[in-house]
């Protein structure tokens, strides 16, 4: 039996069914979304280690696998206390084993540290999700020399060192789903961002490479490509590209961020969430290798 699995941004239509089945199941209520699911758990036994999700998209699609059942392996950043508690409340609501890594992301031997104490306790991370970045906005003249070695560091040396440990206890249990949060900036330029479209090209790049080397194991590599998701990280570079442009924060949301997206609507956690599922799902066993833009139409352009 397989299961049904509905996103619902609160009060708004459906965004997306992975499979159906039998109408019978639990309602969870998710951060940005209410989960439903039905009949049988796709994820049951899994674990998924989500990188950047004590927040925003990592914390959506961290809560979405865990509604199909899938063990977690939060990390990011945040307040100590704050991070427990959602540990433990993806934990309760459930029924699910859920640890927080603390590992920082731009150092390698924590990264390998995260990735086997994750396959000590559960034997491997069956689901990778390389969602942890950050953004700095300047003029490339201006930008700092650190500011770009973080932002590569994090946005996409990251993703290396988590797959390459990764990847092996995938290849031995000849299943495994990698992905990879890659912006539709790994598919299109804007101006004043020269590290972070640098750095997602390079994902998008990476993301097909490991496909090729891994589509003989049962493991597909994806990259999500949304456009802009009014997350944290979209929040606080608002006042950056105003002061980079010499224009109000509102002219940054209406003629900068939405003006990219046709339908100039900010995409949503759910959306995101619910595209990360299906990727993990059996159904989508033949999609790898793919870039897949949610992105209201801006890159249709």
């Amino acid at each position: 039996m397989q299961a049904l699995l509905i996103f619902l941004r609160r009060n708004l239509p459906v965004l997306h069914v992975a499979s159906i089945w039998q109408a019978y199941g639990k309602i969870r209520q998710g951060t940005d979304s209410v989960v439903i699911y039905c009949g049988a758990i796709m994820l049951k036994g899994k674990t998924a280690l989500v990188t950047g999700s004590t927040s925003g998209i990592g914390r959506g699609i961290a809560e979405a696998f865990a509604a199909l059942g899938a063990n977690i392996v939060l990390n990011g950043l945040g307040n100590a206390a704050d991070i427990e508690a959602l540990r433990a409340k993806i934990a309760s609501d459930y029924n699910v084993i859920v640890r927080y890594d603390g590992a920082d992301m731009s150092r390698a031997a924590e990264i390998g540290a995260m990735i086997k104490k994750a396959g000590d306790e559960f034997g491997a991370v069956d689901i990778l999700v390389n969602n942890a970045g950050i953004q700095h906005v300047a003029p490339i003249e201006e930008f700092p020399a650190e500011k770009w070695d973080a932002i590569i560091a994090i946005n996409l040396t990251a993703s290396f060192h988590t797959i390459r440990h990764a990847l092996p206890a995938m290849k031995r249990r000849k299943w495994g789903r990698i992905i990879n949060l890659a912006s539709a900036h790994s598919l299109v330029a804007s101006p004043f961002k020269s590290a972070y479209v640098a750095a997602k090209h390079g994902l998008a790049g990476l993301t097909k490479t490991v496909a090729l080397e891994a589509a003989a194991f049962g493991i597909t590599v994806n990259a999500i490509c949304p456009g802009y998701v009014l997350t944290p990280l979209v929040e606080r570079q608002i006042p950056d590209t105003a002061r980079a442009r010499g224009i109000s924060e509102a002219q940054v949301v209406s003629d900068v961020l939405l003006a990219a997206q046709p339908t100039k609507q900010f995409v949503t956690i759910a959306q995101v969430a619910a595209l990360a599922s299906y990727l993990a799902s059996d159904s989508a066993a033949s999609i790898t290798g793919a870039l897949l833009p949610v992105d209201g139409g801006w890159t249709a352009h």
